[in-house]
């Protein structure tokens, strides 16, 4: 597994968005990014979390901030979700799995002593020059997003 730690380079990524758009790390020079991994669209705390960045998102811009999901999702699927809850962030699309497992966030679970591989849910904050500012591993949805702005505001 990959760590990614504070201060740190950010590993490139370059992803198919909602909306058929592409977003990379190197298209963002200059921007804070807030890229936050999610296990699954469409499922409750995924949704709720997509909610809560979609909320405050004027503000994240205000901070020259571009707030961006990644799941394994589909792009035809994340279109769905964007469109079914009306949200404001870009949902990028890790098919193939390539940014999930360089950003270290393809993980062992396990649920109900089921193990199995999927996406921890975690947040990391780029400065506008690539460098890892901050990391959330194993996130909590609530105030979650409260507390990534304040990071946000705080750069």
């Amino acid at each position: 597994m990959t760590d990614i730690t504070e201060n740190t380079p950010a590993p490139a990524f370059n992803l198919a968005t909602d909306g058929g758009g592409r977003v990379s790390l190197d298209g963002l020079k200059g921007k804070n990014v807030v890229l936050y991994f999610y296990p699954k669209a469409d499922t409750p705390g995924c949704t709720t979390e997509g909610q809560d960045f979609s909320t405050l998102i004027d503000r994240f811009a205000a901070a020259h901030a571009v707030v961006i999901g990644v799941s394994r999702d589909t792009v035809k699927k994340l279109d769905r979700f964007k469109a079914k809850h009306d949200l404001k962030v870009v949902l990028g699309s890790d098919e193939d799995g390539a940014v999930t497992e360089a950003w270290g966030v393809w993980v062992q679970k396990k649920l109900y002593g089921r193990e199995y591989m999927g996406i921890e849910r975690a947040t990391f904050l780029i400065d506008s020059q690539g460098a890892v500012r901050r990391a959330w591993r194993n996130v909590k949805v609530k105030g979650h997003a409260e507390e990534v702005l304040a990071a946000v505001e705080a750069l």
